[in-house]
C-alpha cells in the first residue's frame, strides 16, 4: 500500500491517537532491546515479531488481572467449556483488533520502517483441533468474552498440534507441528495450581466410605491463556493443562533399582499431553486418548471446585462445604462426549470425597452439567471398552454401572416389559466386547442437551437419542452454530468492513444482526460496485500469495470456486472432483466455445489413518495435474489444491471466494461453520438442505443460494429402496465418461490402477450416495456459470447474503446458551480500564 492508503484504509480498525503510536513504539524498542540477548547485535524478523507480541500482551495484563478481580468480587456464575480441542490459530492481530490497537501497532511498525502484516506471518498457529468443533470452541472462547461472561475455557495443551500437511508427487505427506518450538508469548505457566491426576489402581469399600487407592500419579500444569473481548476490557482465560511425571514418579517402588530407566521413564506419563489426535468425526479406542479425556476432566474439577470454595464470601458463608449451590455458581459445557467423564468424576469427588449423599450428588451433577452432540455419524460416537476401564479408572467404571442401573429402573418402572427399549437405552452395551456408550452417558448425566442446527437437532431427537428425547422432551434444545465477527469480517477482511461500516455504522461488529441494515442498499450503484472491488482486491491478493507460496499463476477474474474443510467422504470432496472433470471434458469437446472461467480449489486435511481420504487428495492432484496442463484449457479452468489448510490459510482464501461449496449428503454435516464464513465475507453458496445451510437459506431466501439435491426425506427414501450406483452410471453419459477416466488411469497414466479403490467404492459401497445428487449439481452449477456472467446481479445477491448473515454470528449462539442452558444473561457494559480507579 501507499502512504496515502495506508492512512486512509482504516475506518473500523479506529484512528491511532498519537501518545498511543509513541507509547507503542517506545515498548516495543524496550521489548526489542531486552529480546536480544549480549552477543547478537541484528534482529531478525522473529526478534521484532516477539517485540511486537510482548507489546500488545502488556496492554492485556492489567486488563486480565482487573477482569479476574472483578469476578472474584462479584462472585458471578461461572462458565466452564470443556473441550478436547481449541483450534485458535494466530493471536497477535486478534488481541490487537479485540483491544483496538491495531492501528496504533501498525503505524508505530512502519515508523520503525517495518511491516505488520509480514511480522503477523511469523507467528505459529495454534493448530490444537482438527476442524469445526476445535475453532467453534475458539469463536465461542471470543464471544463468551464479548459478551462478559465468567467464562473460563478448559483442555490440553498439546505440545504436537494439527500435524502440517506436505504435498509430495501428490499424496498427503504428515509432518510433526512444533509449534512451541520458540516459545510461546501468549501463554503463562502457573505451577501454582499444579494439581494431581490418578490413574489405574484399584477400589477400596471401607466403612468410612469408598477409597481409590494404589493409583499412578501425574501432575498437571496449567498454562493460562487471555481470551479478550472486542473493546469493553473483559479478558477471560483459556487454561489448558500439560502433563507431567511427579519427581518420585517410578521411584518409589524400588528405590535400590535402577534410577536412571525411572527418570527416563518419566516421559510414558508426559506423552499424556504430547499430542492431538488427529481424526476428524471418527472414534479411535485408544487408550493414551482415554486417559487425555480423563487429565482434562481430572485437573478441571479440581479447579473448579477450589474456585468454587474460595468464593468472595466463603470464609463466612456455608458455600465453603455445602454444594446445594453449586449449580447456581457453576455450569459445565461438554463440548460432544469427549469430556463425558465430567459426569462420573464430579459424582465420585461428591460422593467418595465431599461425602454428599448418591441422590443428592446426581441432581447436582445434572443441574451443572449440559451436552452438546456434534454428530450422527456413528462411526464418530465414543464407545469405550469396559476392560480398559476396568484398568484405567475402577472407581469410574463403578460408578457408571451404578447410574446405568437408576436410570435403567426408571425406564423399567415407565416402559415394563420393554426389554429391547433398555437394551437400546442403556449405557453399557452388551456384544463380545462390553462397551460404554459416551453419549448416553452424557444424556443421562446431564439437564441440556443440544444439537447444534435446527435440522441436526431435529436428527437427534427423532433417531440418534430417540428413546431419550420420549424419556425427556424438555431436555432437548437446538443451539445453531456462530463464528465470531471479529476473526471472520473484521480481521480478515478489513475491506469488507470499512465498506459496510460506511454504510451502517460500527454497531455490527457486536450484533451482527445490524448487517440486515444493507437491504437498504442493495439497489445503490455505488455500493454494489464498492462491494465488488473488495472482492476483487481481496482475489488479486489471494493470487499473489498462490504464486508466491506455491508458484501456481492463477485467472484472478476467473471464478474463485472454494471447497475447504477436512477430507471425508460425507463431505464430498468427490462430487466437486467429477464436476471439474465433467467441465473439461466440455471444454475439450468444444474448445472454441465461450466458458465461464473457474478456479476450482480444494484444500484440506486427511486423517493420517484414513485411506480412502488420502485418495481422494491423491485424485484431486491428479485431476489438478493432468488439466492444469492441457494447452487446449488454458485460462479456462484450473484445479488447485490448498496445501496445509489451517486457520490462518482460511483467513487469507475465505475473503477471496467467489463460490463457496458446502454439498455433504443431506443429514450428515451437523452443522457446519465454514458456511457461514463464506456467506458474510460475499460468497455465494452452492449446496444441499443440510447443516446450517437449511437455515441460510431461509434467512437469505432460497433463491438467493445455490441449492440443489436430495433432502433428508429424499435420502432416507433411497436407503429404503436401495441405492444403486450403477443405474446412474449407466444413465449419465457424462458421468460415466469421468468415472471411466478416473478408473482407466486417464488422470494417473503412470499407475492405472492407482484410483480402483475409489472408483470401486463409488460404485459399489457408497454410503453418501455421490452419484444420486450429480446431475442435480452439475446443472445446478450450470446455472452458477450464468449469474456468474451477470457481475450486477451476482453482485447483488452477495449483498443480499451479506445482510441475511447476521443470525451466524457466535454472540447470538452464546446468548442462547447463556440463557436457556446456562442460566446467566449476558452483559454489555464494559469493565473500567486498568487507568480508571477502582471504586
Amino acid at each position: 500500500l501507499s502512504d496515502g492508503d495506508r492512512r486512509k484504509q482504516i475506518s473500523v480498525r479506529g484512528i491511532a491517537g498519537l501518545g498511543d503510536v509513541a507509547e507503542v513504539r517506545k515498548s516495543f524498542n524496550r521489548h526489542l532491546h531486552f529480546t536480544l540477548v549480549k552477543d547478537r547485535n541484528v534482529a531478525t524478523p522473529r526478534d521484532y515479531y516477539f517485540a511486537l507480541a510482548h507489546t500488545v500482551r502488556d496492554h492485556l495484563v492489567g486488563r486480565w488481572i482487573r477482569t479476574q478481580q472483578h469476578y472474584y468480587e462479584r462472585d458471578p456464575k461461572r462458565i466452564y467449556y470443556l473441550s478436547l480441542e481449541f483450534y485458535m490459530g494466530r493471536t497477535l492481530q486478534n488481541t490487537m483488533v479485540n483491544l483496538g490497537l491495531q492501528n496504533a501497532c501498525d503505524e508505530a511498525i512502519y515508523q520503525l520502517g517495518l511491516d505488520l502484516e509480514e511480522l503477523e506471518e511469523i507467528e505459529e498457529d495454534a493448530g490444537l483441533g482438527n476442524g469445526g468443533l476445535g475453532r467453534l470452541a475458539a469463536c465461542f472462547l471470543d464471544s463468551m468474552a464479548t459478551l462478559g461472561l465468567a467464562a473460563y475455557g478448559y483442555g490440553i495443551r498439546y505440545e504436537f498440534g494439527i500435524f502440517n500437511q506436505k504435498i509430495v508427487d501428490g499424496w498427503q505427506v504428515e509432518e510433526a507441528d512444533d509449534w512451541l518450538r520458540y516459545g510461546n508469548p501468549w501463554e503463562k505457566a502457573r505451577p501454582e495450581y499444579m494439581l494431581p491426576v490418578h490413574f489405574y489402581g484399584r477400589v477400596e469399600h471401607t466403612p468410612e466410605g469408598v477409597k481409590w487407592i494404589d493409583t499412578q500419579v501425574v501432575l498437571a500444569m496449567p498454562y493460562d491463556t487471555p481470551v479478550p473481548g472486542y473493546k469493553n476490557n473483559t479478558v477471560n482465560t483459556m487454561r489448558l493443562w500439560s502433563a507431567k511425571a511427579p519427581n518420585d514418579f517410578n521411584l518409589q517402588e524400588f528405590n535400590m533399582g535402577d534410577y536412571i530407566e525411572a527418570v527416563l521413564d518419566r516421559n510414558l506419563a508426559e506423552n499424556i499431553s504430547r499430542l492431538l489426535y488427529p481424526n476428524d468425526n471418527f472414534f479411535e479406542g485408544k487408550e493414551l486418548r482415554l486417559k487425555q479425556e480423563y487429565f482434562v476432566v481430572a485437573a478441571t474439577l479440581q479447579d473448579i471446585i477450589r474456585r468454587f470454595k474460595s468464593s468472595k464470601f466463603g470464609c463466612r458463608d456455608p458455600v465453603r462445604t455445602c454444594f446445594e449451590t453449586f449449580p447456581d455458581k457453576v455450569a459445565i459445557q461438554l463440548n460432544d462426549t469427549h469430556p463425558a467423564l465430567s459426569i462420573p468424576e464430579l459424582m465420585r469427588i461428591l460422593v467418595d470425597v465431599e461425602k454428599v449423599d448418591w441422590d443428592k450428588a446426581w441432581e447436582i451433577t445434572k443441574r451443572t452439567c449440559a451436552y452438546t452432540n456434534h454428530t450422527v455419524l456413528p462411526e464418530a460416537l465414543e464407545r469405550w471398552p469396559v476392560s480398559m476401564f476396568e484398568k484405567l479408572l475402577p472407581r469410574h467404571l463403578e460408578i457408571i454401572y451404578a447410574l446405568n442401573q437408576m436410570h435403567l429402573d426408571r425406564v423399567a418402572a415407565l416402559y415394563p416389559g420393554d426389554i429391547d427399549r433398555l437394551r437400546r437405552m442403556s449405557v453399557i452395551e452388551e456384544g463380545d466386547c462390553k462397551r460404554i456408550n459416551m453419549a448416553h452417558l452424557c444424556v443421562i448425566g446431564s439437564h441440556a442437551v443440544n444439537g447444534v442446527a435446527r435440522i441436526h437437532s431435529d436428527i437427534v431427537k427423532n433417531s440418534v437419542f430417540k428413546d431419550f428425547y420420549e424419556l425427556e422432551p424438555e431436555k432437548f434444545q437446538n443451539k445453531t452454530n456462530g463464528i465470531t465477527p471479529r476473526r471472520w469480517l473484521l480481521l480478515c477482511n478489513p475491506g469488507l468492513a470499512d465498506v459496510i461500516a460506511e454504510k451502517i455504522g460500527e454497531g455490527f461488529i457486536t450484533d451482527l444482526s445490524q448487517l440486515k441494515k444493507l437491504l437498504d442498499f442493495i439497489d445503490s450503484e455505488t455500493f454494489i460496485r464498492d462491494v465488488a472491488k473488495v472482492k476483487q482486491e481481496n482475489k488479486l491478493k489471494f493470487a499473489a500469495y498462490l504464486e508466491e507460496q506455491y508458484k501456481v499463476k492463477i485467472n484472478p477474474v476467473s471464478m474463485f470456486d472454494v471447497q475447504v474443510k477436512r477430507i471425508h467422504e460425507y463431505k464430498r470432496q468427490l462430487l466437486n472432483c467429477l464436476h471439474a472433470i465433467t467441465l473439461y471434458n466440455r471444454i475439450r469437446c468444444n474448445p472454441s466455445k465461450s466458458f465461464v472461467p473457474r478456479t476450482i480449489m480444494i484444500g484440506g486435511k486427511a486423517a493420517p489413518g484414513y485411506h480412502m481420504a488420502k485418495m481422494i487428495i491423491k485424485l484431486i492432484t491428479s485431476i489438478g495435474e493432468v488439466i492444469n496442463n492441457d494447452p487446449y484449457v488454458g485460462d479456462k479452468l484450473k484445479v488447485i489444491f490448498l496445501e496445509n489448510y489451517r486457520v490462518s490459510l482460511a483467513e487469507k482464501v475465505i475473503p477471496a471466494a467467489d463460490l463457496s461449496q458446502q454439498i455433504s449428503t443431506a443429514g450428515t454435516e451437523a452443522s457446519g461453520t465454514g458456511n457461514m464464513k463464506f456467506m458474510v465475507n460475499g460468497a455465494l453458496t452452492i449446496g444441499t438442505m443440510d447443516g446450517a445451510n437449511v437455515e441460510m437459506a431461509e434467512e437469505a431466501g432460497e433463491e438467493n443460494l445455490f441449492i440443489f439435491g436430495m433432502r433428508v426425506e429424499d435420502v432416507e427414501a433411497l436407503d429404503r429402496k436401495g441405492y444403486n450406483a450403477r443405474e446412474y452410471y449407466e444413465s449419465l453419459p457424462e458421468l460415466r465418461q469421468a468415472i471411466d477416466q478416473i478408473s482407466s488411469g486417464f488422470f494417473s497414466p503412470r499407475d492405472p490402477g492407482c484410483f480402483r479403490d475409489v472408483v470401486n467404492m463409488l460404485m459399489h459401497h457408497d454410503r453418501f450416495k455421490v452419484f444420486a445428487d450429480y446431475e442435480a449439481y452439475i446443472k445446478c452449477q450450470g446455472q452458477v456459470d450464468q449469474l456468474f456472467m451477470d457481475p450486477r446481479e451476482w453482485t447483488r445477491k452477495v449483498i443480499r447474503n451479506i445482510a441475511c448473515s447476521g443470525k451466524f454470528s457466535s454472540d447470538r449462539t452464546i446468548t442462547e446458551y447463556a440463557r436457556e442452558i446456562w442460566g446467566v444473561e449476558p452483559s454489555a457494559t464494559a469493565i473500567p480500564p486498568p487507568n480508571i480507579p477502582r471504586n
